[in-house]
This record gives structure tokens, C-alpha cells and sequence, in this order.
């Protein structure tokens, strides 16, 4: 039996698009063909895995700097014939007459047994256009109540034309029969699949809070972040993540810093795979007005994270049973009952614990599996009622119909931007190795390299430091492929048996023996939560730290610092009038005339430093006045770094952090700016940051000059 899914972008990284990638995967498991027909390619590859055997087909193609790019076509200029749906209509990728006619020239086409829309614009392109011949199914990942009125009529209208109506709570299904009583459509209710992660649960000792979706007003980050600021009151060793993007997102880390939070809260930015960061977690929170369902929720408890959340309509009290696997909060409580809730778990480890383990057995009724025999059961249904036969799993999909229907097919393969999106099969000699990495709870490093495809003979993992004139590289075997685990050899590279030179190190499978350098390793899952509480390691070779991540073009390569001395920066305190930095000493003590110095990047005249104040348990404070920065101006963006002189004439020991799981901290920990009058520049901006070295400076711009960060060195 063949399925097809219509969405709008697979390309992107929304619930939607993740909820599809699961089933659709679940299904071409199960023996189905499955098939996802994208209305826009807006890049390359998927951002989310959609599995093996599933084939995804473009109808237009939105990549720019693609030879098909289909951005002068002049249907563009002519306004869709659909009736609007605001979460599209309003964007880049609005619907338009070639919109019409390469979804109406699909569904005409397809020679699918089952359709199934994902959005409403979509489900009324399948009611309007789509044949009876095959099952046509819509899908709800919103609730009617977030509709507007006319979307709601819109598609009201429309899915009396399907054959049923899928929404993923009871709730809402029961709100769409009150509304449509008359409606003969089937309408009910299967929860989004979501599949239980390769990685390792939590150990929910992290001592944070994670929380995660879109930024947008519905789901209330504002009320949990004024949450936590209550939290943090009572309980300073606790930090918040929150992580996503939205058009929210400015005036959430205003609300941060506005709050004083700016120690305690990070916003993460949009992070895929998520679960790496749930893992991260000991309390997961979700404090929207409504959840659609919560996938976030599943998410998390898959991880092992027990989950406080608003008790809104319509997803998280089908999901969490109150005390059992999670806290259900009343929405009326507001922030103080939030705040509560959350207290509540952190002050008692015991029962934080029993809620985690609770909800891994939770999650078992969300397996893609379960939920795809639920769609496969419902097809059935629908196909008897209907009189259509279809074809047992694995069975060979149909030709088209007729002479003229192959003839379009030919024509359809052949148009720019309707080609399936995964590359032909590579042979062997194009083998690219794909690895799943892990830090260990000693700072090391743990690569499991999958052996599909794999040479028969034997490899060794090897990491070299890029751009590095000296060629430095470290070696480690990797098994030979009949020693694999669950498809997978695995090499550990020891923390206490390698020094790692600071600076970027990529990751190569290359041949035994062999000197040239190797296949670059994808990287399929990065788990850092072992280094959410692990300081910097101070030792015989300096002070280091190590954080595997996965590079903007999705390779394992690992961040390091290696230096003999270091401070590091544990808060920051933005006054009126100037800047306070607490930092821990990593092989270095201050003296009693210790200061800080700030080096200018502009020339040494303007250097100015600060004397140091030493605290218990190797820690010193440094207060930096802004008078001191203003009195320096020399250009449109003045930058100091910041460095510890312990004693007079001793090296000078930068700031910063490097400790933790972060390999750049640049957009993540960030700091209030103030602006003051300047006699000479104007209105000045003054702040500290963190540079791409993960060190501590202060930054004085014009107020005119939005370049900020300007002179710094080009990031990873």
C-alpha cells in the first residue's frame, strides 16, 4: 500500500514536519511505501531523518542557489484560488497559482492509496482536488480554537469532504463533533508518534530546568520565566534552557535580563535533535496557554524527565498523570503556582526521581509503531466502508492507470523541483562514515561508528586539529566490523591518556596505516549532558576542557582549550555604573595586588585594569567601572579583553568560560547593555560579551553602529 503526506516544507524542523517524519518512518517500517510531497524545497537535505525507504518529492523548488530554483515563475505573481491560511499565508512561502497547480497536478496524479493533508490550506487542497478513488485524510496539529473564525469555516468545510478527520487529542476530536454534528466524516483522535531516542536518559542531577518549542506568545515562556526568577530566589544553584526560536525571542531575553537572569537563564536557539538536550534536564517545563498535544512533552519524559506544565487544553492532562509521571498545573495559578510546582520537585529528589522513571513507561504508548498500526486500522476501516481494496504491506505500488496517466507521471518526473530529495545510493568507494558521540562523565570522549557501508578492513578513528601547520592529529583503532554492537564499533578517546592542543579538532575515519585524511564522520547524535556540571580539569598538561559538537555542516569535530591558567567566569553583574565578574581560579592564585586588567584591541594606550578582590574556595571579583571604558573611546566600536594578573609582572590569565557543554557561548550567554552619553561619540553602547574563544570583554559601540561584534576573529 502506498501513503503519501502532503506537507507545506519538509525542509523545516516544526512539530509538524517531526510528528510526519515519525509516522512516515514507522510506516515504511511496517512495509508500506510512503511518500512525502513537499509544496516547497527550501534546501537540500531535510533537516529531520524521515527513515529509510521513505521518498520525498518537491512540487516546487525554493532553493536558491539550485539550477530548478523556481523563483521568476510568473504563476508566483497570481494569487491563490485557496481560501487563506494564516500560518502560511502570512509567510515566505505563500501559497500563489503555482501553488495551486503543482498541489492540484499531485493529487490528481498520485497513485497513493491513502492521502493524508497535515495543515489546513493542505486538507482543502485534498477535499478540492483530490480523487475519489483513494482515501483522503486530514490532519489537525493545531485545535480548532486556535483557528481563526474564517480558517475554522474554511476547514470545517473542507474535511466534510474527506473521508476522516484526525486530530491529536481527545478533546479537541469531541470539540470538532459538538461543532460539526452533521458531518458524516469520521473524527477522532490518534496522538502524535514520537519514537524513544538512542539517547541515554537523564540522570536528573543536572540541576536544570529545560524547556523547549516555538517562541511565540501561545506558549507563555514569559510566565515560566518569571517562574523561575521566584525559583532562583530560593534556589541559586538551579539554571533554566530554553530552547527554540520565534518572534518572541528579543523580548524574552529582555524579559532575562530585565529580571536580573542573565546568570541563570539561556536561550538556546532552535537545537535538532532535541532529545540530546532533554537529557540535559531534571525537570522539564511546559507553560503554554494551549498545547495542540505536546510533543515536547513525550519528548522529554522519553528522556526520562519528569514534566510540570499548565493544565491548558487540550494535550498535557491526557498525557501526564498528576503526581505519577508529572505536575499539572492550574492555569489560574499563574506563576506563583508554577513557581511552586517546580519547587516542589526540586526540594525532593526521591519523588523527582519515581516521577522519571514513571514516565519512561508513560511513553510507551506514543511508539511510532502503536500509532502506526493505529492509522493502518483506521485505513482499513475506511477502505471496507468504502469498497476500496488495498494492497497487503509490501506489495508492489500500482502503475498509473492509463496511457495518459504514465504520460503525465513521465512529464511531472521531468519538471524542475519535482525530483525526489535523497541521492542516489553512493557506492562503496563514497562511503561516508556516521557516528553517535558521547562525553563522558570525566571530560572523555566516546565515537560509535555505524558499519553500513563500511570497507571490509580495518579503520582507526582519528581526530586533527584543523588548520594546524603542525599537522597534530590523535589515532585511536576502531574494532574490526565483526566486533561490531548493534551495528556500531566504537573507539573511546581518554581525557587521561591524550592532551589535546585548545583549538578545533575534526573527526576522520582513515584506512590502518593509512596517512591520507580519511572520510569525514557525519555526526547522527552528540550527547554532551554528562558535561552540563564538569568544570574545567586543571592537571599536569594545563587547564582543559573538551565538548564534542556537530558542525554547521552536520560533522563530528570537538572544541578544546588547553591552557596553563585560567579564570573561570561564573557571573556577571551588570550595574548602573559598572560591571562585577566572579570568577573560580583553574592553576593560578591571586596575590594581594592581583587586578584585571582590560586590553584594548585598538592600541595599548587604552588599556585600563581594575584591583582584584580574593574570595573563599579560589574564587576572586573584579569590579569594572564604565567610566573607565568610556574614557577610552577611540572608534565606532571599541573591544577589551579582559585578563587576571594574579601578581606584578606574572603572565596574564584570560577570563572566560570554558567549562561545561558549550562549544560557543557567543548567542547563549549574553549580558545587559547600557547606554550613556559620550562627549565626543554620542550615545554609547557598553556591555560585556563572549568572544568565539569563550573569553570575557567588554564591547563600546556607537549607538548608530549595529555591527556589534565587529572586529571580533570569524567563529567556528
Amino acid at each position: 500500500m502506498k501513503i503519501a503526506f502532503l506537507l507545506y516544507n519538509a525542509y523545516g524542523i516544526g512539530g509538524t514536519i517531526r510528528s510526519t517524519a515519525n509516522l512516515s518512518a514507522a510506516l515504511a517500517e511496517a512495509g508500506h511505501t510512503v511518500e512525502i510531497a513537499s509544496v516547497y524545497r527550501s534546501r537540500t537535505e531535510p533537516r529531520i531523518d524521515f527513515g529509510r525507504g521513505v521518498r520525498i518529492t518537491p512540487l516546487i523548488d525554493w532553493r536558491k542557489d539550485a539550477p530548478g530554483y523556481e523563483g521568476g515563475h510568473p504563476r508566483l505573481a497570481e494569487p491563490t484560488d485557496m481560501w487563506p491560511d494564516p500560518g502560511v499565508s502570512n509567510g515566505p512561502l505563500a501559497p500563489t497559482r503555482l501553488t495551486d497547480e503543482r498541489v492540484s497536478a499531485y493529487l490528481r496524479e498520485t497513485d497513493a492509496h491513502v492521502v493524508i493533508g497535515t495543515r489546513p490550506v493542505l486538507n482543502g487542497y485534498l477535499d478540492r482536488y483530490g480523487r475519489r478513488d483513494y482515501l483522503r485524510i486530514g490532519q489537525e496539529h493545531v485545535t480548532l480554537d486556535l483557528h481563526t473564525d474564517q480558517l475554522a469555516a474554511d476547514q470545517n468545510a473542507a474535511l466534510a469532504g474527506l473521508d476522516a478527520f484526525v486530530t491529536v487529542s481527545e478533546a479537541d476530536a469531541r470539540h470538532y463533533r459538538r461543532t460539526l454534528p452533521d458531518v458524516a466524516t469520521r473524527i477522532l483522535c490518534v496522538p502524535n508518534a514520537v519514537p524513544a531516542p538512542e539517547v541515554s536518559p537523564s540522570d536528573l542531577a543536572s540541576k536544570t530546568v529545560v524547556a523547549a518549542g516555538r517562541l511565540i506568545p501561545v506558549k507563555r515562556y514569559d510566565r515560566l520565566i518569571r517562574a523561575f526568577a521566584k525559583v532562583a530566589a530560593e534556589r541559586p544553584d538551579w539554571h533554566l534552557r530554553l530552547y527554540g526560536r520565534g518572534r518572541n525571542a528579543d523580548a524574552l531575553r529582555r524579559l532575562v535580563q530585565e529580571l536580573g537572569l542573565y546568570n541563570r537563564v539561556r536561550l538556546m536557539g532552535a537545537v535538532t535533535p532535541i532529545e540530546t538536550e532533554w537529557a540535559k534536564g531534571a525537570i522539564a517545563a511546559v507553560s503554554s496557554d494551549t498545547e495542540s498535544f505536546g510533543m515536547t512533552i513525550v519528548e522529554a519524559m522519553h528522556c526520562g524527565v519528569p514534566v510540570v506544565a499548565t493544565d491548558c487544553p487540550y494535550g498535557p492532562g491526557e498525557i501526564i498523570t498528576h503526581g505519577r509521571d508529572g505536575l499539572l498545573v492550574p492555569l489560574e495559578g499563574g506563576e506563583d503556582a508554577f513557581a511552586d510546582a517546580l519547587l516542589q520537585l526540586i526540594d525532593d529528589e526521591e519523588r523527582r526521581r519515581a516521577m522519571g522513571r514513571a514516565a519512561l513507561e508513560t511513553v510507551r504508548r506514543y511508539a511510532p509503531a502503536a500509532i502506526a498500526g493505529r492509522y493502518l486500522e483506521l485505513i482499513a476501516e475506511l477502505a471496507a466502508e468504502r469498497g476500496i481494496r488495498l494492497p497487503a504491506a509490501g506489495a508492489p505500488a500500482p502503475r498509473p492507470r492509463t496511457l495518459g496517466d504514465r504520460l503525465r507521471s513521465a512529464v511531472r518526473a521531468l519538471r524542475p523541483g519535482r525530483r525526489s530529495a535523497p541521492a542516489p545510493a553512493r557506492p562503496a568507494a563514497r562511503w561516508t562514515p556516521t557516528a553517535h558521540a558521547r562525553a563522558t562523565a570525566d571530560g572523555g570522549l566516546v565515537v560509535r561508528v555505524a558499519t553500513a557501508g563500511m570497507p571490509h578492513r580495518e579503520h582507526d578513528l582519528v581526530l586533527r586539529l584543523r588548520k594546524d601547520e603542525e599537522g597534530r592529529s590523535v589515532r585511536v583503532p576502531l574494532p574490526a566490523r565483526d566486533q561490531a554492537v548493534d551495528g556500531r564499533v566504537e573507539a573511546v578517546v581518554e581525557r587521561s591518556a591524550h592532551t589535546l592542543a585548545e583549538g578545533r579538532w575534526d573527526a576522520y575515519v582513515v584506512p590502518r596505516g593509512g596517512q591520507g585524511r580519511g572520510r569525514r564522520v557525519a555526526a547522527a547524535l552528540v550527547e554532551t549532558a554528562a558535561l552540563v556540571p564538569l568544570p574545567p580539569r586543571s592537571g599536569a598538561d594545563g587547564v582543559t576542557s573538551w565538548v564534542p559538537y556537530t558542525t554547521a555542516d552536520g560533522n563530528l569535530s570537538v572544541r578544546t582549550w588547553l591552557r596553563p591558567q585560567h579564570a573561570e567566569v561564573e557571573q556577571v553583574e551588570v550595574g548602573e555604573a559598572a560591571a562585577t565578574v566572579t570568577a573560580r581560579l583553574y592553576g593560578v592564585e591571586a596575590g594581594p595586588e592581583a587586578a584585571v586588567v582590560a586590553v584594548s584591541r585598538q592600541a595599548e594606550a587604552y588599556d585600563f585594569q581594575a584591583p582584584v578582590q580574593a574570595l573563599p574556595d579560589g574564587r576572586v571579583s573584579v569590579t569594572l567601572p564604565y567610566d573607565d571604558v568610556l574614557a577610552r573611546r577611540s572608534v565606532e566600536h571599541d573591544l577589551w579583553d579582559l585578563r587576571l594578573v594574579p601578581a606584578p609582572g606574572a603572565a596574564r590569565v584570560p577570563l572566560g568560560r570554558i567549562g561545561g557543554d558549550s562549544a560557543d557561548r557567543r548567542k547563549t550567554d549574553t549580558f545587559p547593555e547600557l547606554e550613556f552619553a559620550h562627549a565626543d561619540r554620542g550615545a554609547t553602547r557598553v556591555k560585556p560579551y563572549v568572544t568565539f574563544r569563550g573569553e570575557l570583554a567588554l564591547s563600546a559601540k556607537d549607538r548608530a553602529d549595529e555591527a556589534d561584534g565587529a572586529a571580533e576573529a570569524p567563529g567556528a
